[in-house]
């Protein structure tokens, strides 16, 4: 009983921004940061982020790959709540294509979401917190920040930069007691390749068959490892990249 009533209260009075919060991943942690206790910026440039606006949840319709939309959305943490104690940089696209039929426009919007948007994300909120002396980045990367497969270049690309991104600004950050790190997700059942795919949500489930635990993972189960970085009990964590991906990038095919 304890135990569920510190989970219920683990953000009680803080405030967090999560982008790509309109559905999957980002959806499941928004939802699960304000169960317990967090006020929520939601951020994503779907227009289905609207549906989220409820007392400690402000939706804001954005493309996180603009500076000026990021300035606006950090700002207005701080104007509507007081402060950003929590960042998720959640928001992520994916493409496949061989490099040899891939455009410049291709690899551009990849890293623009993918690396460049958590860049900007982060140096927003690294900013508002400094002050504080106090906070947490959880970025959210891939297998694909140390793996990859054919057609996947671009988004391994930016996820590679992605877990680079964690370290070193982890390192910056510490000295201001804010921690950085990254959970590695495997595949999880998203809508994130519905472009790609007839069933976007269909084919990640079956292709999550391919990893030792045999199956893909929910969006609420990254969500839990998300919530944790962000918490003080990851109060040890500095610059990890913590692998949540059914044991995939620990097996050899």
């Amino acid at each position: 009983m304890s135990t569920s009533i510190s989970n219920e209260t683990t953000f009680s009075g803080k405030v967090a921004l999560v982008t790509g919060a309109a559905s999957g991943i980002g959806l499941a942690t928004t939802k699960l940061l304000h169960e317990r206790g967090a006020k929520v910026i939601a951020v994503d440039r779907s227009s289905d982020i609207e549906t989220l606006a409820r007392p400690g949840i402000v939706p804001f319709l954005a493309d996180v790959a603009e500076e000026d939309s990021v300035v606006r959305a950090v700002a207005l943490a701080i104007e509507t709540f007081g402060k950003l104690d929590i960042l998720v940089n959640n928001a992520g696209i994916i493409i496949n294509k061989p490099v040899v039929d891939m455009t410049l426009d291709d690899w551009n919007g990849i890293l623009a979401v993918n690396a460049t948007g958590a860049f900007l994300f982060s140096r927003e909120a690294m900013r508002a917190m400094i002050p504080a002396k106090q906070g947490a980045i959880v970025n959210v990367g891939s297998y694909a920040c140390y793996q990859a497969f054919p057609t996947i270049a671009a988004y391994a690309a930016s996820k590679g930069a992605l877990a680079q991104l964690t370290r070193a600004l982890s390192l910056e950050a510490i000295d201001h007691g804010i921690r950085v790190n990254a959970v590695g997700s495997g595949d999880v059942v998203t809508n994130i390749t519905n472009h790609i795919h007839a069933d976007g949500p269909g084919f990640l489930a079956e292709h999550g068959k391919n990893a030792p635990i045999k199956r893909a993972a929910q969006p609420e189960e990254i969500a839990e490892v998300i919530a944790f970085l962000a918490s003080d009990k990851a109060s040890y964590l500095v610059g990890s990249v913590v692998m949540a991906d059914g044991g995939m990038s620990v097996a050899l095919k």
